[in-house]
């Protein structure tokens, strides 16, 4: 018999908002995280304010959090995996597993919002330095010290004067395959910039970018008070490597809007790193038979006018599982999703009604 009940895979901003809008329609959501708590990645990241508009991430996350947990047609499994699905569109068995107990469910249809993983800078490269130097570091960890209203060097605890940021790090890069922009970089580091400025007035702050792109309305919300209410330093160039010296960083490389090699001491540098395919997403994909694209994410189907229906009918994809998104684009894809996902559930269950 045909399920009513849509089953989300991930817990983070783009399955929270899915479970929402599934429920304030009237059918049953269960929503199913690996973790022992909901938020997704940024509250795993533990991001200290949403790009581009500052909120509070522990306030943003929280409001949508409580609007599933006090609705009755929401059913959050937390802890939990997705092992083994059978069945087809309308009718699916989907078992999940907690703390080693395994138990079948019945859904219609199935919604995957199992995010990104961060590019891991010191994974096909040195150049960087991650993994030699304490003071390298990347958005994530920037961010968790945003978080705490506390910008110091890892090494020493001293609060930096010269910090830089490197765009670009695990995006459109060919040697290893990420040939994509990851979107969301160039404005999480005009947002940190700011940001550090606010906490170290008397620091000074530069991007080395490729290109600066700006998605929307970013530029007038971003860029633009970074450079002239900020004084952030926007360097086009491209950074070869970053070595020790005495206690201090060198960045080297080439200043390509003057044409010439660049060599400059910083106490701390940030690397933007970008997204790639999590591994319950590349996990998901597999264990259910959809498509996924040349670089690991999930391939929506009818692109450009349908961004989330997958090869396998019934079930559909939101949010950054699909490839590099923002939130505002994640949860945009999420309304879409439940939508396409409960009329699976309407026209299956018409059809069964008919025989």
């Amino acid at each position: 018999m045909p399920s009513d009940s849509i089953l989300i895979v991930g817990g983070g901003p783009a399955g929270l908002e899915a479970a929402r809008g599934i429920a304030e329609i009237g059918y049953k959501a269960i929503l199913v995280e690996k973790r022992d708590r909901l938020g997704g990645t940024p509250d795993e990241a533990s991001y200290a304010a949403l790009t581009p508009h500052f909120k509070n991430t522990d306030d943003v996350l929280g409001a949508m959090i409580g609007a599933i947990t006090s609705n009755p047609l929401v059913e959050i499994r937390t802890g939990s995996t997705v092992k083994e699905c059978s069945g087809a569109a309308g009718d699916f068995a989907v078992t999940l597993s907690k703390d080693g107990k395994e138990e079948v469910v019945s859904t219609g249809a199935i919604i995957l919002a199992t995010g990104f993983d961060h590019f891991d800078p010191g994974r096909e490269t040195q150049m960087y330095g991650y993994y030699e130097h304490d003071d390298v570091i990347t958005l994530v960890d920037a961010e968790k010290m945003l978080k705490q209203h506390r910008f110091v060097r890892p090494s020493n605890g001293a609060v930096p004067k010269r910090i830089c940021f490197i765009q670009c790090v695990g995006s459109r890069d060919r040697q290893i395959g990420n040939e994509y922009c990851s979107k969301v970089c160039c404005g999480i580091a005009s947002k940190q910039a700011i940001e550090i400025r606010q906490i170290v007035p008397d620091a000074n702050v530069f991007i080395f970018y490729i290109d600066m792109r700006m998605y929307g309305y970013w530029e007038n919300q971003l860029y633009w008070p970074a450079q002239e209410q900020y004084k952030v330093n926007y360097v086009k160039g491209i950074v070869t490597e970053v070595l020790k010296k005495g206690d201090k960083l060198v960045v080297r490389g080439e200043d390509t809007t003057m044409g010439r090699p660049m060599e400059i001491p910083m106490d701390l540098v940030i690397l933007s790193v970008g997204m790639e395919p999590s591994t319950g997403t590349k996990a998901l994909a597999k264990l259910l038979g959809v498509r996924q694209n040349k670089y690991g994410f999930i391939e929506a189907i009818g692109e450009p006018m349908d961004t989330v229906s997958t090869s396998v009918e019934g079930v559909f994809v939101a949010g950054a599982a699909a490839g590099p998104k923002d939130l505002e684009d994640s949860t945009s894809m999420a309304g879409a999703a439940a939508m396409k996902a409960i009329a699976t559930v309407r026209r299956k269950s018409a059809i069964t009604a008919k025989v």
